[in-house]
């Protein structure tokens, strides 16, 4: 398979860390979306109380993104991603064997503070260890991530038919083999010092206003992702009035991701400048959702009407796939190589609170829409979001706030005659 030959062009570590995202997207998906009906049906606990023990979770990682990226700064970027792999591990198993509100809200304070360590951490290691090729790199990771997230829904519907503890024990056990196999495979790197302490690097990076500029552009891509998960499915059911529509949006973009991800990167990383790319990436994920507006509240029965919804599922992936290599390229060059980490932490905290907001706005516009008779003011309102943010991002790229972005003229070198770093 073409995606497997291409990753062994990167060195062991790269590698590694490619298929841990596949096995952390599976473990996380095969649990999470099933732990709100766990508490509800088995637990008998009160939708309040889920919304807290799910809030703690998003918070506990939302929150602490800078506390891992600047752990990985400081004390190596291998250690931190093999403790979040194990504090993932055991919040996952306290999931599967506590029923009291306090354990459940331990399991879900760690589930999140391992997510906080390991996901900048993972990130500031691939863009040191890849080299010039950084954005074959992220392109890669989608790919991995993508086809992890179509698998744990899938293997937790069926882990389900047993009972929540073995779906629980399953993430758990799947952690607990990536972070073994992190500890024997995943080479440690010498740690360069940095003048002064933690706070004056977050200093210098909330100094920075080009990178959180950048940071506040990205609201409409970490929005309008999170439609995969909400408006979209939705929009899908509606559409067929048959439930499993929703898998198929998943389906699309994994097929998608695939057969495009690679090329796409590898075309457009020769060709002008990544913000550039960039912005075109979040106009197309922008106007993804208009093919879906059009069809919005029809009263049709026929299942024709799925097709505008997949059609802006595919726009939405290829948005993606055009954007999200190229921003994790750029974000290291904001900065110090040393304060990788942190760059990554600040972006992912700065960004998840705007699109918390923007979520917000979308679940105003979905009730709205329903009250009044206007489906399509969701799905108008998201394809603003992406044409805002790929506005501000051309205007940070015409101002010259952004990083350095020429890319070399000629092609990456095939894989199999990459010097080894």
């Amino acid at each position: 398979m073409k995606t497997w030959r291409e990753m062994r062009g990167f060195p062991l570590a790269v590698q590694l860390l490619l298929v841990n995202q596949l096995g952390v997207n599976t473990g996380f998906y095969l649990l999470i979306p099933y732990l709100a009906t766990h508490l509800t049906d088995n637990l008998g606990m009160s939708a309040a109380v889920v919304g807290v023990v799910l809030g703690v979770r998003n918070l506990s990682q939302q929150g602490l993104f800078i506390i891992g990226g600047s752990a990985a700064d400081r004390l190596g970027a291998r250690g931190v991603i093999i403790a979040g792999c194990a504090l993932r591990t055991v919040g996952f198993a306290l999931f599967a064997l506590g029923d009291g509100l306090p354990v459940l809200l331990g399991a879900s304070v760690l589930s999140g503070l391992a997510g906080a360590l390991f996901n900048p951490a993972v990130r500031a290691y691939i863009s040191q260890e890849a080299g010039e090729r950084k954005a074959e790199a992220f392109a890669l990771f989608n790919v991995f991530a993508t086809v992890g997230a179509l698998i744990g829904p899938l293997l937790g519907s069926a882990l389900l038919l047993v009972d929540f503890r073995t779906s629980a024990l399953t993430a758990a056990g799947i952690f607990a083999v990536l972070t073994v196999a992190q500890a024997l495979v995943l080479p440690a790197r010498k740690v360069e010092p940095s003048n002064g302490g933690v706070l004056s690097d977050w200093r210098e990076v909330l100094g920075n206003r080009a990178f959180l500029a950048f940071a506040f552009a990205m609201v409409g891509m970490f929005t309008l992702e999170n439609q995969l998960y909400l408006l979209l499915p939705e929009g899908a059911r509606q559409a067929t009035g048959w439930d499993g529509a929703a898998g198929l949006v998943f389906l699309v973009g994994t097929l998608a991701n695939l057969a495009l991800q690679l090329r796409i990167t590898r075309t457009l990383k020769s060709r002008g400048h990544k913000p550039r790319w960039i912005a075109l990436g979040l106009a197309v994920m922008g106007l993804a959702f208009l093919p879906p507006a059009w069809v919005a509240g029809s009263t049709s029965d026929g299942r024709l009407e799925a097709v505008p919804v997949l059609l802006g599922t595919l726009l939405l992936y290829v948005g993606i796939m055009i954007a999200s290599p190229f921003v994790m390229e750029l974000i290291p060059g904001f900065g110090r190589p040393e304060l990788t980490g942190t760059y990554f932490g600040i972006f992912y905290v700065v960004s998840g609170i705007a699109a918390a907001l923007g979520n917000t706005v979308v679940g105003w516009a979905m009730d709205t829409g329903k009250a009044n008779d206007t489906e399509w003011l969701p799905w108008i309102c998201c394809a603003l979001f992406g044409l805002t943010s790929a506005a501000g991002v051309a205007w940070l790229h015409r101002g010259g706030s952004l990083p350095a972005s020429r890319v070399p003229t000629t092609t990456a070198a095939p894989a199999g005659e990459r010097s080894k770093a």
